[in-house]
């Protein structure tokens, strides 16, 4: 039988620290005002100077990853390149990193699923691997968020929580009866919530799609309205965990690791508490890194597998919600 099966992960975070009290000097705000709603400490930020794109994160990732599992990058047969913040309005991040690594003809899917892009992309990538299209899937998400901040007090709601970085996955077929790879995912969406996390401009459905008026009104950050997020996300996590575990047939004990994505700390304990779950079930690491969007739920399992956090045999549930809205869980267990 076909699993789709995760041979090894990488993440690569910009060198730039960005402290809470660094945020103080820019805009009227505190360390304990940060913590207090976020529980975010510090953050990455690509060079002031710019000039880095997520192409160029997701290719360190990638390096990484792939040095882990043996791969070259002939060996890829398709890359999927979850992002919000692409290098350029068009083409996708996912062409431009399939040239730095040197491919010439080897098909390339960008995602545009904001925090959710890993879920999507996963549930992707098994569809390949099942379905005899690919074997080898690289998968990345990446985000450079800090050069569309509006790092000031009127924007600090939103510039407070994001950070940039990368993580990469390499995604294999493997033939086998036993009971590991990717077990069960659901998946969903709700556009009638867009307007609860957005970016308006530059918007194609204007001519021009941004002007000095679009610029003096803010339209090109984002914007959210954050007690709605948190509302959906506190009733749809725990709904979804126990979607995908009653396709895959297991009770809620059967995982080791609850891997959401890192929105907000306040959101995950949340999530934690109405389905009874121990801390030590719900790995965070949003504290020293914010959020990182589409990277966010592939960090923080490279992170947990540095750690020994889960390894073989372990039972993951990555999960998570987002602008879209969107939110979905894929049900994941290492091989022995």
């Amino acid at each position: 039988m076909k699993k789709t099966v995760i041979k090894a992960t990488g993440r690569y975070l910009p060198p730039r620290l960005v402290t809470n009290q660094d945020l103080s000097q820019w805009m009227d705000t505190s360390d304990e005002w940060i913590l207090q709603r976020t529980g975010i400490e510090k953050r990455y930020w690509i060079p002031e100077s710019g000039g880095v794109g997520v192409s160029d994160l997701g290719l360190e990732a990638s390096k990484i990853a792939m040095d882990r599992t043996g791969w070259s990058p002939q060996d890829i047969d398709l890359i999927i390149f979850a992002t919000l913040s692409p290098d350029l309005f068009f083409p996708g991040s996912g062409c431009l990193l399939a040239d730095k690594l040197g491919l010439k003809s080897t098909p390339a899917l960008d995602i545009r699923q904001q925090c959710t892009g890993f879920l999507y992309g996963l549930t992707t990538a098994d569809a390949y691997i099942r379905s005899s299209l690919a074997k080898r899937i690289l998968l990345v998400g990446a985000e450079v968020h800090s050069t569309g901040l509006d790092v000031s007090t009127k924007g600090r709601d939103v510039a407070v929580i994001f950070g940039d970085g990368a993580a990469a996955v390499c995604v294999e077929r493997m033939e086998t009866n036993t009971d590991s790879g990717v077990l069960a995912s659901a998946l969903h969406a709700d556009g009638s919530l867009s307007e609860s996390l957005m970016t308006y401009a530059p918007a194609s459905r204007d001519n021009p799609r941004i002007d000095e008026a679009m610029l003096r009104e803010g339209k090109h950050y984002p914007t959210m309205d954050g007690k709605s997020i948190f509302k959906h996300a506190v009733r749809r996590l725990p709904e979804v965990a126990r979607e995908v575990l009653e396709k895959a047939g297991l009770p809620l004990s059967a995982v080791d690791l609850f891997i959401p994505h890192q929105a907000n700390l306040r959101i995950n304990q949340a999530f934690a508490k109405t389905l009874d779950l121990p801390e030590s079930k719900v790995y965070n690491n949003i504290q020293q890194y914010g959020n990182t969007t589409a990277a966010s739920i592939p960090l923080a399992l490279d992170e947990a597998i540095e750690k020994g956090r889960v390894g073989p045999g372990s039972t993951v549930m990555f999960l998570g919600l987002g602008a879209g809205v969107t939110w979905g869980a894929v049900l994941y267990r290492f091989a022995t």
